[in-house]
């Protein structure tokens, strides 16, 4: 456990929750003893949607479709989710979950490894949500940053590994120091690229927020948008020479007249001296 676990509980009093769909997923979920995202990363995961507004996002890692319907409820309805699940017993259940939530159209679950989908992969991501093996993080890595809009996020889950990332190698049992030693590499590798600013939080089991830096791509403007722009700005050029032309004519007008009353009181005022 990361934090206190009272601290936890305090938290996850504040939240709203999910919709009754999710809430009974989730509890199916964990009967099963299937993976899903912690309350507090749900929370997280629902903030970064609305903060980011993604319309393109990539999980690697379905499971049976909670944190991809999870999204898809978040997100406008042009949002499109595409996950990717290797674990055959779980994709149709995923895909019976997916139907049954009505986000059947804007989820694209995809079979098979990651590593191989991912080379095949070509569209930009605005938000990439990484919830798979953990051993398997730093050899998606290169591709997952292709495939990453600059400005765009990449959200990684369960780094923190119950806090057993803490430890020695050799204090970690024989099974799991390859994926220790491979996260420990992941987590050395993301926050040290330079290509990506990342900050890791103890949230759930641990999760680190990565934001790809670089220029965004411009911003398409439609042609009647540039007419609009020429019309405003010669309108504005066609005001400017007006208000010219009559601020200099007011003052003209002004300066003739305080010249002629200014001629007229000296001269009076010449006579009154003599």
């Amino acid at each position: 456990m990361i934090i206190d676990e009272r601290m936890i509980a305090f938290i996850q009093s504040m939240d709203r929750g999910n919709s009754l769909f999710l809430t009974d997923l989730e509890q199916k979920a964990l009967d099963d003893n299937v993976p899903i995202i912690r309350p507090e990363t749900q929370s997280l995961l629902r903030f970064l949607l609305a903060l980011t507004k993604p319309h393109n996002i990539l999980e690697v890692g379905t499971a049976v479709g909670f944190s991809a319907i999870l999204m898809a409820e978040n997100t406008s309805d042009d949002c499109r989710i595409t996950t990717i699940e290797k674990y055959e017993k779980r994709i149709p259940e995923a895909r019976k979950n997916f139907a049954a939530s009505g986000y059947e159209n804007r989820i694209r679950l995809l079979e098979g490894d990651a590593s191989d989908i991912l080379l095949q992969l070509t569209e930009g991501c605005d938000l990439i949500f990484m919830d798979a093996a953990k051993g398997q993080y730093i050899h998606f890595l290169p591709q997952v940053k292709r495939l990453l809009n600059p400005g765009g996020v990449l959200i990684s889950d369960n780094v923190l590994q119950d806090g057993e990332i803490l430890e020695s190698r050799f204090a970690v049992e024989r099974r799991n120091r390859t994926i220790h030693s491979r996260m420990r590499e992941y987590l050395f590798t993301l926050t040290h690229d330079e290509e990506m600013e990342t900050v890791l939080l103890p949230v759930g089991d641990g999760v680190t927020l990565s934001v790809k830096m670089g220029e965004e791509p411009p911003i398409a403007v439609e042609e009647g948008s540039e007419k609009a722009i020429g019309r405003t700005e010669e309108t504005e050029r066609k005001e400017s020479g007006i208000t010219g032309s009559r601020t200099e004519e007011t003052e003209q007008s002004k300066s003739g007249i305080t010249g002629n009353i200014t001629e007229g009181s000296e001269q009076s005022g010449g006579g009154n001296l003599e």
